[in-house]
């Protein structure tokens, strides 16, 4: 049995795109699909309960815990399936993405797999989305070089979660990363299924990738908060990471223009991450 956990905070036109794309693959398998309310302020529990049947899908609520991560676990939690799906709200998914990726789990014997994901741009795309297409999400580089995969596109075997335990709510980014790499301590099988792709839109906005990048310097601060041992000594910031030089088959205004936008993305991440240290040193979180 497959349950697909959806978490989602006020994103009503999201989770319905999502769930218009998973309701004919729930239809057709004895798939489930259970979407976390993170305790939304909007329209997004009644878009809910516009698809929930109480069997395919179902509405769950997390209002407790302001986390994607606590979402997640509530989903986790009110569900006994073998393996668990993670989508956000907002990616659409093929077809036959339910299908090809759990015939690559079982075929590859994973017990962690992540699925590529493709970004897709609006039309007469800004800067900022065309910036968020290009440095996209490299998942197989993630596997390979930091022992995770994001949680947008991730199926996980319950055994794993009974061993290495549920995802961290305490961490506002970055728990994708942290619960990875107790997966691969414990020495589980981890894999991407190249060939079986998700669909996640684009950051259109400058204000989107600054929130986005804050909250990363953010999370890149509570992990070492929180796991010294495994991420270095709070007050020193790790070596950015996933930095690239533009392509360079792009037109040179591109190039200048992604550049600059990556260094002072960059620096948000340091702001971030300093406004969370010196939150801690007051003994509380960054807001």
């Amino acid at each position: 049995m497959v349950s697909i956990i959806v978490p989602v905070y006020n994103d009503p036109e999201g989770v319905r795109a999502t769930l218009d794309s998973l309701r004919p693959q729930l239809a057709a398998t004895d798939a489930t699909a259970v979407v976390v309310d993170n305790g939304s302020t909007d329209r997004t529990p009644a878009a809910i309960d516009a698809y929930a049947d109480g069997e395919s899908i179902r509405h769950g609520t997390e209002a407790e815990i302001q986390s994607s991560y606590a979402a997640r676990n509530t989903g986790v939690r009110a569900t006994d399936s073998d393996i668990l799906a993670f989508v956000d709200a907002d990616m659409t998914v093929p077809e036959d993405w339910l299908e090809s990726a759990l015939e690559e789990f079982k075929a590859t014997g994973a017990d962690y797999m992540g699925c590529s994901v493709d970004l897709t741009l609006p039309e007469n795309p800004t800067l900022a989305a065309r910036y968020d297409h290009h440095t996209g999400f490299p998942i197989e580089q993630y596997l390979k070089h930091q022992q995770f995969v994001p949680t947008c596109c991730l199926f996980v075997r319950r055994e794993v979660f009974e061993d290495v335990g549920l995802f961290d709510h305490r961490l506002v980014s970055g728990g994708d990363k942290e619960f990875g790499n107790r997966v691969h301590e414990a020495g589980y099988e981890m894999h991407v299924a190249a060939d079986v792709t998700m669909f996640h839109p684009t950051r259109n906005s400058l204000r989107a990738l600054i929130s986005k990048d804050r909250r990363v310097g953010r999370g890149l601060c509570q992990l070492q908060r929180y796991y010294p041992e495994r991420y270095g000594t709070p007050g020193v910031p790790p070596r950015p990471s996933g930095i690239k030089s533009p392509d360079s088959a792009l037109p040179l205004r591109d190039r200048l223009a992604f550049s600059a936008l990556s260094q002072t993305l960059t620096g948000v991440r340091g702001l971030g991450y300093y406004h969370e240290y010196l939150a801690s040193l007051r003994g509380g979180d960054a807001r």
